[in-house]
C-alpha cells in the first residue's frame, strides 16, 4: 500500500470508530483481524474478528468517558504504520493518555492493531474517575 492509501484508510477507520459505524469499519478489516490491548490495561486481551475492534471499543470506551482521540503523526512503512495518539478524557484534570498504535494491513484492509501507551496509569486513572461516578 502507498503512504497515502495507508493515511486514508487509517483516518476513515478513526473516524468510522469513532461514529459507531460498524458496518464501515468492519468492511476495512480483514475476517482474521486482531487487536491487541496489554496486560497492563483493564481492557487486556486479544479481540478478534470483523467485531473485535467494536468489542474492543465498547469495553475500553465504556470504563472511561473518553471525548477524544487526537492523532499528531503517522508513520507509514510498506504494509504497516503507527499513529501517535493522545487520548483526552471528559474530566479536564484527568491528564491525557499518551500513546501508539501499530496497524497491519494485508490485501488494503486492516489486519492487527496493537496499542502502546507511554503509561498506561492515565487510562488507569480514567478508568477509576468513572467508576466512582458510577
Amino acid at each position: 500500500m502507498s503512504p497515502e492509501a495507508i493515511a486514508e484508510l487509517v483516518d476513515a477507520l478513526y473516524a468510522a470508530a469513532g461514529a459507531g459505524d460498524w458496518e464501515t469499519a468492519n468492511a476495512m478489516l480483514t475476517d482474521d483481524f486482531v487487536a491487541y490491548e496489554a496486560d497492563a490495561l483493564p481492557m487486556a486481551g486479544a479481540y478478534r474478528g470483523k467485531n473485535g475492534l467494536k468489542d474492543l471499543f465498547a469495553k475500553a470506551m465504556g470504563m472511561a468517558d473518553v471525548v477524544g482521540l487526537d492523532r499528531s503523526d503517522l508513520l507509514t512503512g510498506k504494509d504497516s504504520a503507527i499513529a501517535v495518539l493522545t487520548m483526552r478524557f471528559a474530566d479536564p484534570s484527568l491528564k491525557p493518555a499518551e500513546l501508539c498504535e501499530m496497524f497491519r494491513f494485508r490485501d488494503g484492509k486492516c489486519c492487527e492493531i496493537k496499542p502502546y501507551y507511554y503509561d498506561p496509569a492515565a487510562f488507569h486513572a480514567a478508568a477509576a474517575a468513572k467508576a466512582e461516578t458510577a
